[in-house]
């Protein structure tokens, strides 16, 4: 099993999470750009509830496209059970149900296209009862929320008592790191990105590229951190880089000697390899080490991604089990209680990451305590 393999650290194990919650009973609503029915969602029980999309068109769950795999990942990372890796790569809520919205086909969503799909899940709330909306998406440009109609919307949505999940954006690198709507709303929860460098040891923690503010309302963004790098998170299965993933861990896995006939079996796959094969063992066990590593690839089915699209679903997630301990939390005490049970990081300006990384564990318990 090769280095990259060995490092891949599970995100409950990460970060401590309470095993005994699972987010079970609890509907997250997704707004992305398309999804898939992945197995990790569907086996050995389908959790997703209902898929719509904004658009006219007859897209299925059980077909991948170009515009699948994004919203696939962050639903993944939030409620995954981790069916295709024995339960090693499941999320903190691997038992939440799901509520699916496309809301976009390729490139770039429009803010018009999340508030038409923000307006669907409220609508519909009730119906599946739904309690958080994640979106990992960003809006058109930096607005006050007194002026835009998507924080508007978000402030409704949460006046109504559902928890609005938002990833902060990746721009903490560029002038004036802007926080785009719905983020930038009061009354959303803004998740910036931490790295952790896929460690347990809190020493080495430090920050994503994520956006943060103070926004134009002179707000703090983000409220909170999560993992944004070093995430696993699921391939899209019958796509060139499922294949290519595929035959990367085939080869990292295979005997020295049986490496040249896979690569031959594969001929067409990667033409690195296809050209490489004549080398000696050792060339050729440095070209699939460089493979693995440039593609992020885990194994076969799984591979690292980064962003703040994945802190998002991962506080969704934790959301989820603590509506699990108590499901009378309103959206506004699950806010203060990831806040109250962060834990800062040394070290990093306040304005980047907020209150600091949250704490799945403290969470639930100081969810527990107010049940009591």
């Amino acid at each position: 099993m090769s280095e990259v393999i060995e490092q891949a650290l599970p995100v409950p194990v990460r970060m401590d999470a309470d095993e005994r919650y699972t987010g079970r009973g609890v509907t997250i609503a997704f707004l992305d750009s398309g999804f898939y029915a992945h197995k990790d969602l569907t086996e050995p029980a389908n959790r997703i509830l209902a898929y719509h999309s904004i658009f006219s068109d007859l897209s299925s769950l059980h077909t991948p496209d170009v515009a699948s795999w994004h919203g696939m990942m962050t639903s993944v990372v939030a409620a995954g059970n981790g069916h295709l890796s024995d339960g090693l790569y499941r999320s903190i809520a691997p038992e939440a149900n799901l509520v699916l919205v496309k809301i976009g086909k390729t490139g770039r969503i429009p803010e018009s296209n999340i508030e038409t799909g923000l307006r669907w899940v409220f609508a519909n709330r009730e119906k599946y009862d739904i309690r958080i909306v994640n979106i990992s998406a960003g809006g058109d440009f930096e607005q006050s929320y007194l002026n835009n109609s998507l924080c508007q919307l978000v402030e409704e949505v949460v006046k109504a008592g559902l928890t609005v999940v938002c990833a902060v954006g990746n721009a903490g690198l560029l002038p004036g790191h802007p926080v785009l709507p719905p983020a930038s709303a009061p009354s959303s929860i803004a998740v910036g990105g931490l790295d952790d460098q896929n460690s347990l040891d809190r020493a080495r923690r430090g920050m994503y590229r994520s956006s943060y503010g103070p926004t134009i309302d002179g707000l703090q963004k983000p409220e909170v951190i999560a993992p944004g790098i070093w995430v696993a998170a699921p391939i899209l299965p019958h796509t060139p880089t499922a294949i290519e993933a595929g035959l990367y861990a085939e080869l990292d896995d295979a005997a020295d000697e049986d490496l040249r006939s896979i690569i031959v079996a594969h001929n067409g796959v990667d033409k690195d390899l296809d050209a490489s094969r004549d080398l000696n063992v050792s060339l050729l066990r440095q070209l699939i080490t460089i493979k693995l590593r440039e593609g992020n690839v885990i194994n076969q089915h799984y591979k690292f991604v980064d962003g703040t699209s994945f802190s998002a679903p991962i506080v969704s997630s934790i959301i989820a089990c603590m509506l699990e301990a108590n499901p009378k939390l309103t959206p506004q005490q699950v806010k203060r209680i990831l806040i109250d049970t962060a834990e800062r990081v040394a070290g990093v300006e306040v304005e980047r990451q907020g209150w600091g990384v949250v704490v799945p564990r403290k969470a639930v318990e100081s969810a527990l305590r107010l049940r009591a």
